[in-house]
């Protein structure tokens, strides 16, 4: 048994550490984000109280019994389901989202708990699990669990926060999950782009039709389907050919569906920040002005930087949302690009140690939420860095432990702290 007073005995001080160095940096780019000559940091003043509080957190993760979070995921994971439920209906409107619980002096967003109590809920599905090899049921329900999340909320709607659901399922493809599903995710994503990119091209044929670049690209799929049965055939390969053209049907489907609900469900918005990464839309005055000016941000501090407190960009509010889904502007103009890539290399080594303990683990249980971990904080930076040089559309995602918010900083340390504890229990578990 353990010894009384070895409460972080055999905590991975390495991450620890890590999460420590990076709320730091985080609370120091909030006070640059926020900083102006008359003195006034109300938001630096909060991070700091929220900081404090997520510390709190932490050790009162680590004194609870392991067995608590595998032996109560599920019931975590539907009371934070009800939550979100809940918010629809008695939440408070902010930016056009009925995000939030007003509670008086503080504002909570269940959406950044729902990460944790998703990864918990999965993981003790597939710790529950005793085959090596998943069922259809266990696909299915595997599925919804990750569904339930993001459709409520998409009707908040926080389309960008729903989206980050769908990182689970690299941690359940470590626990089994096949490979066809990711790769039918990227087409998926590639026939998105191109349905929207050519529903504004029509091609002229002759002087009688124009026919629109979806329909056209409706009928080369068409087309390659035949083709492919046809080649099928001719070479004896066994591959049925009715399943080919069967097989266009969904592709059909999906498209014609990207192409409704682009036009008729996405808010303009939404609409305008796909049109700008895929170059359809330009305005650097309207849709595109954070990206520009964050961009402009990030090249204007050079190698070094233009120095700690130094940046005219931020300091003069130039990019919006600076303190929050723009934070790395702040990195890139005050530390410039050698900053920027210690920032980079801080949170790469946190993956890559992760996935060492995440490894480590003797536990299904363990090991899967380790890994949801990995997959949500690793979806978070990737996207967050993409939105601020224009790789990716702006979904309005945090920066792990340095975009300035009580409820993204609680809900990242509820997901790492119960992590570390598992770890550190891991030696005195049985294979």
């Amino acid at each position: 048994m353990r010894k009384r007073g070895s409460l972080f005995q055999y905590t991975n001080f390495s991450l620890l550490l890590l999460y420590m160095i990076l709320v730091i940096m985080g609370v120091l780019n909030i006070y640059a984000a926020t900083y102006t000559e008359t003195g006034a940091f109300p938001s630096y003043a909060k991070q700091i109280t929220w900081v404090g509080l997520s510390l709190i957190m932490g050790l009162f993760i680590m004194v609870i019994d392991v067995k608590f979070y595998e032996s109560f995921a599920y019931h975590i994971f539907w009371i934070v389901m009800l939550s979100l439920l809940a918010v629809l209906v008695v939440g408070t409107v902010h930016k056009g989202a009925r995000s939030w619980f007003s509670l008086g002096i503080v504002n909570i967003q269940p959406t950044e708990f729902a990460k944790f109590a998703t990864a918990l809920g999965i993981s003790k599905y597939v710790s529950d699990i005793r085959t090596k090899y998943f069922s259809k049921k266990n696909y299915i329900e595997l599925l919804l669990m990750i569904l339930l999340p993001m459709v409520l909320i998409s009707f908040q709607p926080d389309l960008g926060s729903a989206v980050v659901f769908l990182c689970f399922y690299f941690a359940l493809y470590r626990e089994g999950f096949p490979g066809w599903v990711m790769l039918v995710g990227l087409l998926a994503l590639v026939f998105f782009l191109l349905t929207v990119y050519l529903q504004t091209i029509t091609v002229p044929f002759g002087n009688l039709i124009e026919v629109k670049g979806t329909y056209l690209l409706i009928f080369l799929i068409i087309a390659l389907a035949f083709f492919l049965a046809r080649y099928v055939q001719k070479k004896r390969i066994k591959i049925n050919r009715a399943l080919i053209l069967v097989g266009v049907i969904p592709v059909i489907c999906y498209i014609l569906f990207v192409n409704f609900a682009f036009n008729e469900l996405l808010e303009q918005r939404h609409r305008d920040r796909v049109n700008n990464l895929i170059g359809l839309n330009t305005d650097i005055s309207g849709s595109g002005y954070n990206v520009h000016q964050s961009k402009i941000a990030i090249g204007s501090g050079g190698f070094f930087g233009k120095g700690y407190l130094q940046g005219t960009q931020t300091k003069y509010n130039f990019v919006p949302e600076q303190r929050t889904d723009f934070i790395f502007c702040t990195i890139g103009e005050e530390w410039g690009f050698v900053g920027s890539v210690v920032v980079i290399l801080l949170f790469l080594l946190l993956f890559y140690l992760l996935i060492l303990a995440a490894e480590k683990q003797k536990s299904r249980f363990s090991r899967c939420y380790g890994y949801c971990v990995l997959s949500i904080l690793f979806f978070h930076f990737a996207i967050n860095v993409g939105m601020t040089i224009g790789l990716v559309p702006v979904i309005g995602i945090p920066l792990p432990f340095f975009s300035y918010g009580g409820s993204s900083l609680w809900g990242f340390t509820l997901l790492f702290f119960i992590f570390l504890k598992l770890d550190s229990e891991q030696k005195f578990m049985l294979r």
